[in-house]
């Protein structure tokens, strides 16, 4: 052949995919004009240019070429096509168990590439109906994997599960499908039994100390996460922390518990770790965000912005943190390009389409945050049924979690004719765990809401004896300002704002209370900027400019 098909294999498996493109052209030109050339040879030929095309994420060619090549291949006499079938794969290339006259080509391979074309181009359910026609016996553990996410992308939980499941026969230590089950609700013991069993000494229970014990712990820590059983992954995390010091993956995880459970200066100090540890790390970085646009300065969040940047500017979590960033900025518009997030919807009083995003989110990944959104944000439309459905539905899959029963309560406490049902799940919630401030403060608006104010302060001071949080201060200035306690009121916003300088609540409700004391009226720039607000919607091509 005048153009080495070696030759080609060589510079795609070195990623020189620019130099194979070059090269395939030549490969492509003498396929078509040789008309000896045996479909095998054509077809194989299709698929090396095809690689190239997918090393350059020309991904709509690539797709062509390898569909070219397929039907190519049906031309091939079947002894050929079943010999091929039995082809193993080696790196990017193929292997065969037969002579070297049977067609290197490999259908199955062939159609998995085409699957992730589709996939690249976002055509998820023809990747998944291309990739189901690999039988299962020949799917090789990244084929499962692709496949259980595919599955997964479009909630066919039970396909997702058989794949996963399939990747750790294949490979026990795929740590990715460990996860994903846990994450789907599969029971510990069904994932456990798939996983490396510790081998127990005179009837005793295996220790951590086994060599293969701790990927058991890690099974048990990603189905405690799963249940929001937060304290449960401290411990299992804990315990694998001391047996591998300065994990990456195990410090995030770890600060993302304390995060969930309110343990929030843990938690900075873990992604401060982390950060040290790796400044260019992506993972967790949207969750680091969030916790210090409450708890920092902007330059913090400055520099963690520009580091993600430059390591790359196209992962999901950038767009997170770039978000937040211009947030903090009160560059909302700016912050909605960069990521079509939620809460800065609502934060544009654009409910609606609020609703429509955590909705986007719960279907990718349903946890507690979306489903707060989703009853913010029907609430917020005066859409409270749905609001209620959303708090039950996070009630029913986090049946222990504080707050989910404090989110019921929010959609109750909305109803001045259901105080009653909100105050019994805020003080359930408190019950469960008396640490979540979360109901506290809840409970301390509903309670001041029926005028009920010297029980809203002792509750709010009882948990400021145990909790120096701003949130509690603010809350507390907040009802002194309404039962005319003014210097009350202005010690517990200055003692907010000296352990958050960033708290916008704090800074609003001093300022409206410096000027009640200095005799103003404290209500006149508000209605000034709002009415600024109205000649601005009133005229909006003049708005515009």
């Amino acid at each position: 052949m005048e153009v080495p098909r070696d030759q080609m294999s060589l510079l795609i498996d070195n990623g020189l995919f620019d130099s194979a493109e070059l090269l395939g052209c030549f490969l492509m030109s003498s396929t078509t004009s040789n008309t000896d050339m045996a479909p095998s040879a054509r077809a194989e030929n299709m698929v090396l240019f095809g690689d190239a095309l997918y090393g350059k994420k020309e991904y709509r060619r690539a797709l062509n070429v390898y569909r070219q090549a397929y039907q190519h291949n049906k031309l091939i006499p079947k002894q050929g096509t079943i010999a091929s079938k039995n082809a193993l794969p080696t790196g990017n290339r193929t292997l065969l168990t037969s002579p070297v006259h049977i067609s290197p080509f490999n259908e199955n391979e062939v159609k998995f590439k085409i699957g992730l074309c589709l996939m690249a181009l976002h055509d998820i359910r023809t990747a998944i109906t291309e990739m189901e026609g690999i039988p299962s016996k020949a799917r090789t553990l990244r084929i499962n994997l692709t496949m259980g996410k595919l599955y997964r992308m479009t909630s066919y939980k039970s396909a997702a599960c058989i794949s996963f499941k399939d990747c750790l026969r294949q490979c026990p230590y795929a740590l990715e499908a460990i996860a994903a089950l846990a994450d789907m609700g599969v029971p510990l013991k069904e994932i456990q039994s798939l996983l490396p069993q510790a081998q127990s000494k005179s009837g005793r229970a295996p220790s951590d100390l086994e060599p293969v014990r701790w990927v058991q712990r890690y099974a048990e820590a990603q189905c405690a996460a799963a249940s929001q059983d937060y304290k449960g992954v401290l411990e299992h995390f804990g315990c694998l922390s001391q047996r591998f010091p300065n994990n990456l993956h195990i410090m995030i995880e770890t600060a993302k518990a304390e995060a969930a459970i309110g343990k929030i200066d843990e938690a900075l100090l873990n992604f401060e770790k982390v950060r040290a540890l790796d400044q260019y790390n992506i993972t967790g970085m949207d969750e680091y965000a969030m916790l210090l646009q409450t708890r920092t300065d902007l330059s913090e969040l400055n520099r963690l912005l520009n580091d993600l940047l430059t390591t790359d500017p196209s992962r999901p979590e950038v767009w997170v943190v770039s978000a937040i960033y211009w947030d903090k900025r009160d560059d909302k518009s700016r912050a909605l390009t960069d990521a079509e997030r939620g809460n800065l919807l609502l934060s544009l009083n654009r409910a609606e389409a609020a609703v429509m995003a955590f909705r986007r989110a719960q279907q990718l990944r349903p946890d507690l945050r979306s489903y707060q959104g989703l009853v913010r944000g029907n609430l917020a439309i005066s859409k409270p049924k749905e609001a209620l459905l959303a708090a039950r539905e996070a009630l029913k899959a986090l049946p222990h979690s504080a707050k989910a029963l404090t989110l019921v309560g929010d959609v109750y406490a909305n109803n001045p004719e259901a105080r009653d049902k909100a105050r019994k799940f805020y003080e359930s919630a408190l019950r469960m765990e008396p640490g979540y401030l979360g109901a506290a403060l809840a409970l301390a608006d509903l309670r001041a809401a029926e005028g009920r104010n010297a029980e809203a302060i002792e509750l709010l001071e009882t948990y400021l004896k145990d909790w120096a949080d701003d949130s509690l201060h603010t809350k507390l200035a907040q009802i002194y300002v309404a039962t005319d306690k003014l210097d009350e009121a202005l010690s517990h916003y200055s003692e907010a704002l000296r352990i958050n300088p960033n708290n916008e609540a704090a800074k609003k409700g001093l300022e409206r209370l410096e000027r009640q004391m200095k005799g103003g009226d404290p209500d006149l720039v508000e209605e000034e900027e709002e009415n600024e607000e109205e000649d601005a919607e009133g005229d909006p091509e003049e708005a515009e400019y």
